[in-house]
């Protein structure tokens, strides 16, 4: 997908307020069973057809909405991702002005952890009710 120079330029300025982090790097977090609450911003139809293991889904639509309820600690550590590493970064800035210090947005996002052949979590389709 190509994106819009203006799109880009606010995922730049996000960039360098945020701090980023490793496919590998969240692979070592999980392995060690660091505390850290490890969230998919894609949106609803993107989650239903694969996930990274281990993560829980807040799309971006609703995390600024919902954040507070579903991680109140804003010094909990959050690390974020989305398709590519776009959303990601607009959501940790966002989530950055909403006062949580500890946020870090996955480089390359759900794209970079398949290329890394980490373990995800593919959808069943539902069983039919007769």
């Amino acid at each position: 997908m190509k994106h819009s120079q203006g799109f880009l330029r606010l995922v730049r300025t996000a960039k360098g307020r945020i701090r980023e982090v490793r496919v590998d790097q969240v692979r070592e977090k999980l392995k060690r069973r660091h505390p850290f609450r490890f969230v998919d911003v894609r949106e609803d139809h993107e989650w239903k057809v694969g996930y990274a293991k281990g993560a829980e889904h807040i799309a971006r639509g609703i995390l600024e909405r919902d954040v507070e309820t579903a991680i109140p600690d804003k010094k909990t550590e959050i690390v974020l991702y989305c398709g590519g590493g776009f959303r990601s970064a607009l959501s940790a800035e966002s989530l950055r002005k909403m006062g949580y210090r500890n946020v870090l947005s996955m480089a390359g996002g759900f794209r970079a952890w398949k290329a890394a052949r980490a373990p995800v979590v593919r959808s069943r389709p539902r069983p039919r009710r007769n």
